[in-house]
C-alpha cells in the first residue's frame, strides 16, 4: 500500500494542472483542496480535504467542484469533455492508492456519492452508498471478505438508495419488501436475516426496479457512477432544495459539489460500526462529547431509526439508559456505549474531535465509520445547533481563550435569539401539523379558540387560555390581541397589523394561513381537513408557522448567563443604539430588562383602544364642530396623561420618543355604517344613527394610506395634537415634580412632507409646553422632531431638519411610498419577485438598499448639512432586522428602535454590524 500511495503522490506532482480544474483528489497521503476552498467544493469536500491535509485517516476519493453544477445548467445540463477524463483520472488515483479497481469482479472498489453545497443544505440529495456492485462484483466481495452476508446485505442497501435518489423511486417500495421479508422469516430487525434471505431481497429489489423504471438495474459501474453524478447535480434545483434555499435566504452559490469517495465498511460484521458525532452538545452547547452509533450497520441507519442507536460515551450510555427504563446489566449487554465496547477507537476519535475542534475553532459535526476495528473520518463541519447552544457555545470559547471577543460575537446568528425569547413547543412531543403560515411573531401559543377580540376578553376574564383567530386583525382587535396566547389570520404577511402588533406584544403569531377558512356566522373554521369550533383548543409555532391541533406542552424561555455575558460583549462593541417600539409600560419593561436604552416609537393611537377609550375617541370624531372635538378630547386627556406618567417612569430617565396620531380616523370607528356598534354609538351620544353613518361613510377614502393621516390630522384638527402634547408635557410635569429621573421628551410629528406642516404643528406643540409650564409652575426641556416617511421630506431633508430637532426614518410607510407597493397587498406578488431575484429579499422585511437606502442616506446627509448633531433614527419594523441594521450601520445612524423582544438580536447585530464595518477598512 505505501508503494502505490507513493505512486499516486508521484503522479500528482508530475501531473501539469489542468487550466480548468473540475476535481480535487484528496486521501490521508495527498490533499488537493484545502479549509480555504469550501465555496469551491462544497461543506462536504472541504472538509474532507482539511482532514486530508492534517493526516487523518480518510478514504481517498474526490471531489467535483461546485463550478461544475454551474456549469451544468449552464450547458443545459451537458458536461465539458475536460470532466470525463479528470473523473477517470481521480477514479485511477484511488485504485493505485487501494489495490483495488472499479468495475473488477474480483477485487473491486467500491464507492459512495454524496451532494455538498458551501451551505449545509437538508433538501439536498441523499447519499448512495456500495455504488459499483452488480452481479458479479457481490461474489467477488463475498470471496474477497469470506463474508457473504456482508456482501449481499450492501448489495441490496446500493439497489434501494440507486433507485430512490438516482432513479426517484420511492423508498417505501423497497421497504415493503423488506418488511416482507422480515415477516416471513420472523426477523424483527435486518440483521436477523441471513445471506438466502438477503438474495432474496436483492431479487425482489430488481424485480421492483424493472417493473417501475422498464429496464433491468444497471450492471455496469460507470454508468451508475455517471448517472449518481447527474442526480447530485440535478438535486441543486429540486422542489426541496429549492424551498429550503428560499426559507433560509440562501443566495449566491454556484451549486452544489459532488463527493466521491472510497466505501469504508460500517457493516462487515461484529467489528465495525458507524456514527455520528459533535464536539460538544448541540442542544445546549455544553462541552462533552455528544453522539451515536451502531455496531454492524451503515451510515443511514443512525438516522433512519431502524435500530435504537447507541450513546458513543459511557456516562451518556447510562442516562440514556436510566431515561428508557432499562437495567445496566442489559445496557451492557445490547446498548454498549463505544467508549465500552471499543475503547482504544473511542480514544482516537477523542483525539481527533479535540483537534478539529480546536484547529476550526467551532463545534464539530462529525461521521465516522469502524471497518474490522480500523476507524475512518467521513466527514467534519461546523455543527448546526440551538440558539441556547449557539451563545454558551460562544461564550464558552471566549473563556477558554479559543475565540477572542469579536470571533465569539460573529458566531452567533442574531435571528436564531428569537428561539431565547419565547415560549417554545416542547420538542419532545410527536407534532404533527394541519395547515402552515408566516411565522409572523416567534414563540408559540396554546389556548381555546375564538373569532372575536370582545369574546377573547370575555373568556379571559373567566380564567381561560384563548387563541384568537380572525381573517385579519385591525386597531379594534387590539384588546383581544393582548389577552390572547397568539394570534391566528388567514390573511396578511410578515408586516401586516397581526405582525407588527404581535411582535410588539411578544405574542406568537402565524398569519396568513390559507388553508384556515374562518366562518364567523357559525364561529367555526376549518384548518387543513378539520373544522374546529369555539372552545376547541389549538398550539401555533410561531417559530415555523405551523397550526396543530389540540393542546401541546410548551417550555418556556429564560435568560441564561451566557445569554447575559453575550449582550455584554455586543454593547461594548457596537456603536449605534437600541431602542423599542413600546405603547406601554409593560412593553418598556420587558424592554429595559433586555437592554433597552430607550423608547424609539411610542405609538399613542394604541392607547386608544385600551378600555372605555374607545367611546371618547367615536365622540371626538363624529363632533360636528372644535368645542364639541375638544369636549371628548378633554376626557381622553388624563388618561394619556397617565399613560405617559407610566411610561416616563418605566424608562427612568432613558429617552422617550412619543409619536403624535397617525392613523386615519376611520380605523376608530364601526366598520359597519349602520350596525350594532353604530347603533350603540348614536345611542351613547344621544344623537340619530343618521348622523353617526353620515360621519362614517364621510370618513372612508379610496386609499387610506395616502389620505387624511398623520400631520394632516393635526393641521385640519389641531385639538387633536395639542391635547396629545398637553398630556405629554404634564406628564413629564409631574414625573419631574415627583423627583424622578426624566429624559427630555422628543415629541415625533409624522407623515411631514413640507416643512410648512411641521412649522405650523412645531409652534403650536411649543405653545401648548409653554402653557404647561407655566400652569404647573416646572421647567423641563423637551425636543420636537419628525418621522421621514414620505419621500418628498427625503428629498428636501435639509429644509426640514432647520426645524426639526431630530428624525426618525419610518421605514415601513417609506417603502410603501418609495417602492409603490400596498403593503397590505404586495403579498400577492412580492414572493415571485424575490424568488426571480428582483429584489433580494422582501423590502418590508429587510430594507431595500439600493433604492430606499438611498433615501435614508440621501436625508441623514441632508439633515446634517444644515444640523450636524442632528440624532437620526429608525422605528420601522427593519429596526429589528439584521441585514437592515448592518445597513443602518453604515449610514450612520444613531439608533435602532424595534419591538421589546427583539432588542437582543438588534442589540448583538450591531455589533456584528460595527464590527464587520471595522474590519473591511
Amino acid at each position: 500500500v505505501s508503494t502505490q500511495s507513493t505512486w499516486v503522490i508521484e503522479k500528482a506532482l508530475g501531473t501539469s494542472q489542468p487550466s480548468e480544474k473540475y476535481v480535487y483528489y484528496f486521501s490521508s497521503r495527498l490533499s488537493e483542496g484545502n479549509g480555504k476552498m469550501k465555496a469551491l467544493l462544497g461543506g462536504k469536500g472541504v472538509g474532507l480535504a482539511e482532514m486530508a491535509s492534517m493526516g487523518l485517516p480518510v478514504p481517498p476519493g474526490f471531489t467535483i467542484t461546485t463550478e461544475m453544477c454551474d456549469l451544468y445548467y449552464k450547458n443545459n445540463r451537458q458536461y465539458p469533455a475536460a470532466l470525463k477524463a479528470q473523473v477517470a483520472e481521480k477514479v485511477e488515483w484511488v485504485e493505485k492508492e487501494l489495490g483495488k479497481k472499479f468495475g473488477d469482479t474480483s477485487n473491486p472498489l467500491l464507492l459512495s456519492v454524496r451532494s455538498g453545497a458551501a451551505v449545509s443544505m437538508p433538501g439536498m440529495m441523499d447519499t448512495v452508498l456500495n455504488l459499483g456492485l452488480n452481479d458479479s462484483a457481490v461474489e467477488g466481495i463475498t470471496k474477497l471478505t469470506n463474508n457473504p452476508r456482508f456482501a449481499w446485505d450492501s448489495y441490496r442497501r446500493f439497489i434501494a438508495m440507486f433507485s430512490n435518489v438516482v432513479k426517484g423511486l420511492d423508498g417505501e417500495n423497497f421497504e415493503h419488501v423488506l418488511e416482507g421479508v422480515k415477516k416471513a422469516k420472523g426477523a424483527k430487525y435486518d440483521t436477523d436475516l441471513d445471506t438466502n434471505d438477503l438474495k432474496e431481497v436483492v431479487a425482489q429489489f430488481k424485480g421492483v426496479y424493472r417493473t417501475k423504471i422498464g429496464e433491468d438495474f444497471p450492471q455496469e459501474p460507470w454508468d451508475q457512477l455517471w448517472a449518481a453524478i447527474d442526480a447530485v447535480f440535478g438535486s441543486w434545483n429540486n422542489p426541496r432544495a429549492i424551498k429550503y434555499r428560499e426559507i433560509n435566504s440562501i443566495k449566491g452559490l454556484l451549486g452544489t459539489a459532488v463527493t466521491v469517495q472510497s466505501m469504508v465498511y460500517g457493516n462487515s460484521g461484529e467489528k465495525s460500526a458507524t456514527g455520528v458525532c459533535f464536539s460538544r452538545d448541540p442542544s445546549t452547547g455544553t462541552n462533552v462529547f455528544y453522539g451515536e452509533w451502531l455496531i454492524n450497520a451503515q451510515g443511514e441507519d443512525v438516522v433512519a431509526g431502524i435500530r435504537t442507536p447507541q450513546q458513543i460515551t459511557k456516562s451518556a450510555s447510562q442516562h440514556w439508559a436510566q431515561e428508557n427504563g432499562i437495567s445496566e446489566e442489559e445496557r451492557l449487554k445490547q446498548f454498549p456505549s463505544l467508549e465500552e465496547r471499543m475503547p482504544k477507537i473511542f480514544e482516537e476519535l477523542v483525539a481527533i474531535k479535540d483537534l478539529l475542534q480546536n484547529t476550526n475553532r467551532d463545534m464539530q459535526d462529525m461521521e465516522f465509520t469502524i471497518e474490522d476495528e480500523r476507524l475512518f473520518m467521513l466527514q467534519t463541519r461546523s455543527g448546526k445547533r440551538t440558539a441556547a447552544a449557539a451563545v454558551k457555545i460562544a461564550v464558552d470559547m471566549v473563556e477558554e481563550g479559543v475565540l477572542d471577543e469579536k470571533e465569539a460575537l460573529l458566531r452567533v446568528d442574531a435571528k436564531q435569539l428569537d428561539q431565547l425569547l419565547h415560549p417554545r413547543i416542547d420538542p419532545t412531543q410527536k407534532v404533527q401539523a394541519l395547515a402552515k403560515g408566516l411565522p409572523a411573531s416567534p414563540g408559540a401559543g396554546v389556548g381555546r379558540i375564538v373569532y372575536s377580540a370582545e369574546d377573547a376578553e370575555a373568556w379571559v376574564a373567566r380564567g381561560e387560555k384563548i387563541v384568537l383567530v380572525r381573517t385579519e386583525t385591525s386597531p379594534e382587535d387590539v384588546g383581544g390581541m393582548h389577552v390572547a396566547q397568539g394570534i391566528l389570520t388567514s390573511r396578511g404577511g410578515m408586516t401586516s397589523h397581526a405582525a407588527v402588533v404581535a411582535r410588539g406584544m411578544g405574542k406568537c403569531c402565524v398569519a396568513g394561513c390559507g388553508d384556515c377558512v374562518i366562518d364567523y356566522a357559525t364561529k367555526t373554521c376549518q384548518i387543513g381537513s378539520k373544522t374546529f369550533k369555539e372552545g376547541d383548543w389549538i398550539t401555533l409555532n410561531g417559530n415555523t408557522g405551523e397550526v396543530c391541533e389540540g393542546k401541546l406542552q410548551l417550555i418556556e424561555a429564560g435568560l441564561s448567563g451566557e445569554f447575559g455575558k453575550l449582550m455584554e460583549l455586543a454593547n461594548k462593541y457596537r456603536k449605534m443604539k437600541v431602542r423599542v417600539n413600546a405603547d406601554t409600560p409593560h412593553d418598556c419593561d420587558v424592554a429595559v430588562r433586555f437592554g433597552a436604552e430607550g423608547v424609539g416609537l411610542c405609538r399613542t393611537e394604541h392607547m386608544f383602544f385600551e378600555g372605555n377609550r374607545i367611546d371618547a375617541v367615536r365622540e371626538m370624531i363624529v363632533a360636528d364642530t372644535r368645542p364639541q372635538r375638544e369636549a371628548a378630547l378633554l376626557k381622553l386627556l388624563p388618561m394619556q396623561r397617565s399613560d405617559f406618567v407610566g411610561i416616563f417612569t418605566a424608562m427612568n430617565g432613558r429617552p422617550v420618543t412619543i409619536r403624535l396620531l397617525d392613523p386615519p380616523l376611520h380605523e376608530f370607528v364601526p366598520h359597519v355604517s349602520d350596525g350594532p356598534e353604530a347603533q350603540l354609538l348614536a345611542t351613547t351620544l344621544n344623537i340619530p344613527l343618521a348622523s353617526v353613518k353620515q360621519r362614517i361613510e364621510s370618513l372612508k377614502e379610496q386609499n387610506p394610506m395616502l389620505g387624511h393621516r398623520g400631520c394632516r390630522l393635526g393641521i385640519t384638527y389641531p385639538e387633536i395634537y395639542d391635547m396629545q402634547a398637553r398630556a405629554v408635557f404634564e406628564a413629564a410635569a409631574q414625573v419631574k415634580k415627583a423627583g424622578k429621573l426624566l429624559a427630555p421628551p422628543e415629541v415625533m410629528v409624522p407623515l411631514v412632507g413640507k416643512v410648512e406642516e411641521f412649522t405650523i404643528l412645531k409652534n403650536n406643540i411649543h405653545a401648548v409646553a409653554a402653557t404647561v409650564m407655566k400652569e404647573q409652575s416646572v421647567q423641563f426641556t423637551y425636543s420636537i422632531g419628525t418621522m421621514i416617511e414620505v419621500p418628498r421630506a427625503a428629498v428636501t431633508a435639509d429644509t426640514i431638519a432647520a426645524e426639526a430637532e431630530f428624525f426618525s426614518f419610518g421605514t415601513n410607510d417609506l417603502t410603501q411610498m418609495g417602492c409603490g407597493f400596498s403593503r397590505d397587498d404586495s403579498g400577492a406578488f412580492l414572493t415571485d419577485y424575490v424568488k426571480q431575484g428582483i429584489y433580494e429579499a422582501d423590502p418590508f422585511q429587510s430594507i431595500d438598499q439600493e433604492g430606499v437606502g438611498k433615501l435614508v442616506e440621501m436625508a441623514v446627509a441632508k439633515g446634517r448639512s444644515v444640523r450636524p448633531k442632528l440624532k437620526c433614527g429608525v422605528c420601522g419594523e427593519h429596526g429589528g432586522d439584521p441585514a437592515s441594521i448592518k445597513f443602518f450601520n453604515s449610514v450612520p445612524l444613531s439608533y435602532v428602535s424595534c419591538s421589546p423582544y427583539r432588542v437582543p438580536i438588534a442589540m448583538l447585530a450591531a455589533a456584528q454590524a460595527a464590527i464587520l464595518e471595522e474590519e473591511s477598512k
